[in-house]
């Protein structure tokens, strides 16, 4: 398996122009099934397309392996604002 950042893109609301946007991460063998995978957790509305798909193997220089775990966390986001 391994790691994919997937940038997906879908309608907005009704009554919005444009496009909505997000970035997904999904485990996957390959690009194809990342796409699939990335598309069922798209939250906007409509039906989603893939913009963009990542491989993600090294993080600063540090290599990203994934192995299988028992335990299913929620991801934490942080969303406080840090001004530059």
């Amino acid at each position: 398996m391994k790691l994919f950042a997937v940038y997906l893109g879908g309608d907005l609301a009704l009554g919005r122009m444009g496009e909505d946007h997000e970035v997904v991460h999904v485990a996957a063998p390959d690009t194809t099934d990342a796409r699939r995978l990335a598309k069922a957790k798209w939250q906007g509305a409509g039906r989603p397309h893939v913009d963009a798909v990542l491989e993600i193997d090294v993080v600063d220089g540090f290599a990203v392996c994934l192995e299988p775990s028992p335990r299913h966390p929620t991801a934490v986001i942080d969303t406080t604002f840090d001004p530059p």
